[in-house]
């Protein structure tokens, strides 16, 4: 008879620990539904959410709708921070990776000193957060320049009672009423506005620091902005946007999918199939990318920029 191993006990220990952690989980989902409802029947909250609905005016001549340009940048951004997100966590977890790539020093870029080797997931990784900026480059850009940027940024300080309003809302499941073609709630602002200007600036600032880029030989600047700090605030920063995707994904398939989809793949504010038709097939194009994202089929392209090893 075989006796089991402290490291089979442990590891059985920490599936038993994630198994209890589904059915803690619902419970504190259903005594926050249940508490949320009790708070809300408060005639002191119930004035609260009469003087503050969920939503802040928008500033007059704030735009109505989505242009073309914002479905295409839609798509771009969740195509480029799924793989991303990908590649980080490979980057993470990967113990012998498949390839390395090292860069041609003959090419654009030059260096006096030897470019380093690194993984072929590091290489991939560092391309998608390079075309990633890019594109978010754009989207700024065009942000500002159509006024686009009034709707997901805060104008008013009315916003954050607005804000914990909709919370209430949500939580007790008496959810507000959605009309993102002319206006977001205020929680749904505040989490646009903090993906766009506070998550994306940091993951780009922090994956900055700990790249090869990074000047090595700046003892001050790298004093005030330490590599720890850096790693400190990159995982947490991807935990974010995993999150971030997860409940955008669920509110919108579950606030009316296909007029949410049409929003932001068909351009309109009717509720029609050609929205969903459009996200299925960005969908299947992001699988397919997913998929192709393996050695196999990115040697071809590393080595144009480089050369690849075992």
């Amino acid at each position: 008879m075989s006796v089991p191993t402290k490291k089979s006990g442990t590891a059985k220990s920490k599936w038993v620990q994630r198994y209890w952690a589904v059915p803690a989980a619902l419970v504190a989902l259903l005594l926050i539904v249940l508490l949320t409802k009790w708070l809300t029947g408060l005639s002191g909250v119930k004035d609260f959410l009469e003087q503050y609905p969920g939503h802040s005016e928008l500033p007059s001549g704030a735009p109505v709708g989505f242009p073309a340009w914002l479905a295409w940048q839609h798509f771009l951004n969740g195509f480029f921070l799924l793989l991303i997100i990908r590649t980080g966590w490979q980057v993470r977890t990967t113990a012998r990776p498949a390839a390395h790539w090292t860069r041609n020093n003959k090419g654009f870029i030059r260096t006096k000193t030897s470019p380093s080797k690194i993984s072929l997931d590091l290489w991939f990784h560092l391309t998608l957060d390079v075309l990633w900026i890019l594109n978010g480059i754009v989207f700024a850009i065009l942000l500002f320049a159509t006024g686009q940027w009034m709707r997901i940024v805060p104008t008013s300080w009315d916003v954050f009672p607005n804000a914990l309003s909709a919370a209430l809302q949500y939580a007790s499941l008496n959810w507000p009423t959605e009309n993102g073609w002319i206006n977001y709630n205020a929680l749904q602002l505040l989490t646009y506005f903090a993906t766009v200007f506070i998550a994306a600036p940091l993951a780009f600032i922090t994956g900055l620091r700990m790249s090869s880029v990074w000047p090595k030989k700046a003892p001050t600047l790298n004093r005030l902005f330490p590599i720890e700090a850096a790693r400190a605030v990159h995982f947490p920063v991807m935990i974010y946007f995993v999150a971030f995707i997860a409940v955008h994904v669920f509110l919108v398939l579950a606030t009316g999918a296909l007029r949410n989809l049409n929003h932001m793949y068909g351009g309109s504010d009717d509720e029609n199939w050609v929205g969903f038709w459009i996200f299925a097939v960005s969908v299947a194009v992001m699988v397919g990318a997913w998929f192709l994202a393996r050695p196999l089929f990115l040697r071809p392209i590393a080595s144009l920029m480089g050369k690849v090893t075992r």
